[in-house]
C-alpha cells in the first residue's frame, strides 16, 4: 500500500523546469546554482469526474470545421508560415531577440485587424502606451477599433478581454506578466506556466486568437520553462541581423499547417513589409560581373532563394592565413578551401579568404559549397563567372560533386530570375526539371566544375 510518507520526493529547478530525483546544488540543465528546490510529493489522484459534462461527446464527422478555419492576417507572408492565418482558439508564440521587429510586426498584424472591422486588444507590458502610439503614428496603425493597454497584472490583462470582448489578443510580452496567486518575478517558470495556462484557458474558451510574444535566451531558444512551447498552438522564431533589412518568420511548430514555409520581411523605417519576391534584396548587386562574385539557389523551407556569394582572396603575412565569414558557415568554407588546395590545384595556403552574402542573407547548407569555391578561385585568377549563371551543389572530401535536394525548386527560380546556365552535379536533374532557355552544365568533380566555369566565362 502506498501512502504520503512512502511518496518518493522530486526536486526541480525554479528556473527552467528540470527535476531530478534528488537534491543537486547545480540545475543538469541550465547550470544555475541554488535553483533547484523541493516539490511537495503527491498522494496519488486528485482529481474526480465533474457532472454534468460541460459537452456531451459526438462523433468526430459530425464535429463543425468552420469555426476552425484561418483567418487571413492581411499580411501575405505571415499567413504562408501559419498556414493560412489565425485560427480561433490558437495562441501563437512569437519569439525573437530585441530590436529583430516583433513589436512592429504585430502592431502591423493588429492595424490591419482592426481596419478590417475587427476589436483587437494590444497589451504592452515592456513599452508604455505613448511609446507604442509613437510607433503606431509611424508606421500607420491607428484605428478606432485597436485598443491599448499597458499591464504587468495577469487579473489586469484578463479584466481588459473580459470588459472589450476583443477578435484578437497581442500580449508584448509573456515574459513581462505577473499574478498575484504565483510567488516569483515576472519571467520565472512559475509565473510563466501560469500567465500561458490562464491565457491559453481564456482563447479555449472564447475561441479567441492570442498571439504571445516571448523572449529569447543567449544561445536563441525561447527563454521560460521549455512547457511553454508545448503548451501553445505555434511556435514562430522572428529571425535576422539588426544591421540588415532582411527578416526571416520561421515555423518551428504548427498545429495548423506545415513548418517547412519561411516568410520574409523588409524591415524600413516606416514599417515592416512582407517580401513575396526576396530574391531582389540578394540579388542587388549582380547587375556588374566582377571576379569572386557567384550566384546560388538556397533552400529557406520550401522557398528558393537566389543569393549572390562574394570572395576577395588576398596575400597573406601571416602564419595562420584569415579565413572570415558573413554569412557562411566558416567551417564549411575551411573544408571547401581544403578540397580546392588538394583536389583542384589551387593555392589557397598563403592567402587571406573573405566571403559573404549580399543582403544578409545566411547560407549554412551544402548547397552552397559549389559557388564558395568557383567565387574563390574566380577571385583567386582575377577572372569574372559568366553572367547568368548559377552554381548549385555539395563538395564531397574527395572532390566529388553530390546531389542536394529541392533541385528543381532552385533551377525555376533562376529560370524565372533569367538566368541561362546552371553548373551542377551529374546526374542530379531529371528532364523535366529542366527550365525554358535554360542550358545545363554537369560535371561530377571539382576539378571539372572549376574548368567547366572557365570555359563558360571564356567564351561568353
Amino acid at each position: 500500500m502506498s501512502s504520503s510518507k512512502n511518496a518518493r520526493p522530486s526536486f526541480a529547478c525554479t528556473e527552467c523546469g528540470w527535476t531530478s530525483a534528488k537534491w543537486v546544488g547545480r540545475c543538469g540543465e541550465c547550470q544555475a546554482w541554488g535553483t533547484v528546490a523541493e516539490n511537495a510529493p503527491t498522494a496519488g489522484p486528485r482529481t474526480a469526474a465533474r457532472a454534468p459534462l460541460g459537452s456531451p461527446a459526438v462523433p468526430i464527422a459530425q464535429v463543425d470545421v468552420e469555426a476552425a478555419r484561418a483567418r487571413p492576417t492581411g499580411v501575405g507572408e505571415l499567413d504562408r508560415v501559419l498556414g493560412g492565418g489565425f485560427v480561433p482558439g490558437a495562441v501563437v508564440l512569437m519569439a525573437g531577440e530585441p530590436g529583430v521587429g516583433k513589436s512592429t510586426l504585430l502592431l502591423d498584424v493588429a492595424a490591419r485587424a482592426a481596419r478590417g472591422g475587427r476589436r483587437v486588444l494590444y497589451v504592452t507590458g515592456e513599452e508604455s502606451a505613448g511609446q507604442v502610439r509613437l510607433r503606431a503614428e509611424r508606421i500607420g496603425a491607428l484605428e478606432d477599433e485597436l485598443l491599448l493597454a499597458a499591464e504587468t497584472d495577469l487579473g489586469s490583462v484578463l479584466g481588459h478581454i473580459e470588459q472589450s470582448s476583443p477578435e484578437l489578443v497581442v500580449v508584448d510580452s509573456v515574459q513581462t506578466i505577473a499574478s498575484t496567486a504565483v510567488e516569483g518575478a515576472a519571467g520565472g517558470v512559475g509565473q510563466v506556466r501560469e500567465v500561458a495556462a490562464a491565457l491559453i484557458a481564456v482563447a479555449k474558451s472564447r475561441d479567441l486568437p492570442i498571439v504571445l510574444v516571448g523572449h529569447v535566451t543567449k544561445d536563441g531558444n525561447v527563454a521560460g520553462p521549455r512547457t511553454l512551447e508545448h503548451l501553445v498552438d505555434v511556435v514562430c522564431q522572428f529571425e535576422g541581423d539588426r544591421h540588415s533589412r532582411l527578416r526571416l518568420l520561421r515555423a518551428v511548430k504548427n498545429r495548423f499547417g506545415t513548418t517547412d514555409e519561411v516568410g520574409c520581411f523588409d524591415l524600413t523605417e516606416s514599417g515592416i513589409e512582407g517580401l513575396s519576391d526576396p530574391s531582389g534584396l540578394f540579388l542587388s548587386h549582380a547587375t556588374q560581373s566582377v571576379p569572386g562574385t557567384c550566384v546560388t539557389v538556397a533552400l529557406e523551407g520550401r522557398r528558393a532563394l537566389a543569393t549572390v556569394v562574394l570572395a576577395l582572396v588576398t596575400p597573406s603575412t601571416l602564419e595562420s592565413p584569415r579565413r572570415t565569414t558573413s554569412g557562411v558557415d566558416s567551417s564549411r568554407l575551411a573544408m571547401v578551401l581544403a578540397v580546392l588546395a588538394s583536389r583542384a590545384g589551387a593555392p589557397f595556403g598563403n592567402r587571406d579568404v573573405y566571403v559573404s552574402t549580399v543582403g544578409g542573407a545566411r547560407l549554412h547548407e551544402p548547397a552552397v559549397d559549389l559557388a564558395l569555391a568557383l567565387a574563390a578561385v574566380s577571385d583567386l585568377e582575377g577572372v569574372a563567372l559568366a553572367r547568368g549563371m548559377v552554381a548549385i551543389g555539395e563538395v564531397g572530401l574527395s572532390g566529388e560533386l553530390r546531389r542536394v535536394a529541392g533541385i528543381g525548386p532552385r533551377l525555376a527560380e533562376a529560370g524565372r530570375l533569367g538566368f541561362t546556365r546552371a553548373v551542377v552535379p551529374t546526374m542530379s536533374v531529371d528532364a523535366g526539371q529542366v527550365p525554358a532557355g535554360m542550358s545545363l552544365v554537369e560535371v561530377p568533380h571539382l576539378a571539372a566544375a572549376v574548368a567547366a566555369a572557365r570555359e563558360v566565362s571564356a567564351s561568353a
